[in-house]
């Protein structure tokens, strides 16, 4: 994801508090933990067992106090959460901001030293990396709550090779705003914005009928997946079949390299902070992003904020990149026990209502989803209903490999007209030479 990737976006949330505790500084380096360790009241879930009673079985080691690392752009949620936790737990939390999708390169990094958190929460797509690279520990003592509890996509998401490691709190794609006092209705298809483009995209005064991040492979997925390309085949299982310059990815991508005529610009100079402001203030009618944005949108906008499903290419339906953001447990940690806790804690229907409050998030628990506070906003429900035709990031280590390659075809593409076929080829052929040079 973002997912990454690929997504350092953020909308500006106000911190709450600043929660102080022990730093993992202090930590020393030890060998991996094991769920469950230290404490002889552990006690797996089993079916009969429900929420509350696996956790009252598990207990906090004395004198825990713990690190969790969150993105800058959630804090506000993250901060309240950690207050909640200590005062149920008395178990300090300290939160260090880290970017999602930098937690897995700085866990493998600091883990094995005892310097990294004891919590992390990274978008599915890296999970298989932090698994093979036994930096995580399994979620099985509330296997079956967190199993029972979400959605089974967000399960698939947070499972690798059989084992369940991640606690589910979000999903995440994106979907298409828009501003009504701009555009009336949300159009159907990219023709129908090509055809709104040449009528408002003016470059010399910096107006634009649409923008999103053209050189980012996570939101122009749509241009490679919705007319037949993808990833890696046997849904994202097959690092040997890359489906990135077949017929199909290749059709999607010429809708794509149409859409420059309404959007001259390079995609080095469209950056999140820009698009933002553009769209803000009434310069930019649409935008491709994420929920990550809602707050912030809606504040600027009022109720002149739409939001819809992606535009049809091709005739077919828009398919969007998903992801999960779930919390994961350290296997280095001193307070496996704390740990897990907090995981759970923070995992919970509430705490997924308290992250759809605080940044507009997409909860992945089963009741959150039927909430009024969910099923009554036509925000999130938009976003909900542009996830049924999503696919998720594939989690194999090899998708480490994939982004590199694909954010450098896509500019050549968009600033350089480059035959997508040759920039696609080149592409697909560095992620075959990664992917065989890759150590396991």
């Amino acid at each position: 994801m973002k997912i990454k990737q690929v997504m350092a976006l953020a909308a500006t949330l106000t911190m709450a508090f600043s929660i102080t505790a022990c730093g993992s500084s202090s930590k020393t380096a030890e060998e991996p933990a094991t769920s469950g360790t230290n404490t002889d009241t552990t006690a797996p879930a089993t079916d009969n067992k429900d929420e509350s009673t696996t956790t009252e079985a598990l207990k906090p080691e004395d004198g825990a106090s713990i690190v969790v690392w969150e993105s800058k752009d959630e804090r506000a949620y993250t901060d309240e959460i950690a207050k909640q936790f200590t005062a149920k737990y008395n178990v300090p939390v300290k939160i260090e901001e880290v970017a999602p999708t930098d937690q897995v390169t700085k866990l493998s990094q600091d883990g094995p030293s005892g310097l990294a958190a004891d919590v992390v929460i990274f978008p599915h797509d890296n999970l298989g990396r932090a698994v093979e690279a036994g930096l995580l520990l399994a979620n099985d003592t509330f296997k079956d709550e967190t199993t029972k509890n979400n959605t089974e996509a967000s399960i698939q998401g947070v499972t690798y090779d059989g084992t369940l490691y991640g606690y589910p709190r979000a999903a995440e794609t994106y979907a298409l705003y828009y501003n009504k006092s701009i555009v009336k209705e949300a159009p159907k298809s990219f023709e129908d914005v090509i055809a709104f483009g040449k009528t408002f995209t003016d470059n010399a005064k910096k107006k634009y009928a649409i923008m999103w991040e053209t050189g980012n492979m996570y939101f122009n997925y749509p241009f490679i997946a919705t007319t037949g390309g993808y990833i890696f085949g046997k849904n994202g299982t097959d690092k040997d079949d890359i489906g990135i310059n077949n017929e199909g990815a290749l059709e999607s991508l010429k809708v794509y390299q149409e859409l420059k005529s309404i959007l001259p610009v390079k995609s080095g100079d469209i950056n999140p902070d820009i698009k933002r402001s553009l769209f803000n203030s009434g310069d930019v009618a649409m935008d491709i992003n994420g929920p990550w944005e809602l707050g912030g949108y809606k504040k600027a906008l009022g109720d002149n904020l739409g939001i819809a499903p992606i535009p049809s290419i091709g005739g077919k339906t828009a398919i969007s990149f998903s992801g999960i953001k779930a919390w994961y447990v350290n296997s280095f940690t001193k307070y496996p026990n704390a740990s897990q806790l907090f995981a759970e804690f923070a995992s919970t229907k509430d705490a997924q209502l308290l992250l759809n409050e605080k940044v507009g998030s997409i909860p992945t628990n089963n009741e959150a989803l039927e909430a009024d506070q969910i099923k009554n906003d036509p925000y999130v429900s938009a976003f909900a209903e542009q996830a049924k035709n999503s696919q998720p990031m594939p989690s194999i280590p090899e998708m480490g490999n994939v982004w590199s390659p694909v954010n450098a075809a896509l500019p050549e593409i968009w600033d350089n007209n480059m035959d997508p076929k040759t920039a696609m080829d080149k592409a697909a052929q560095q992620i075959k030479d990664l992917n065989n040079g890759a150590t396991k």
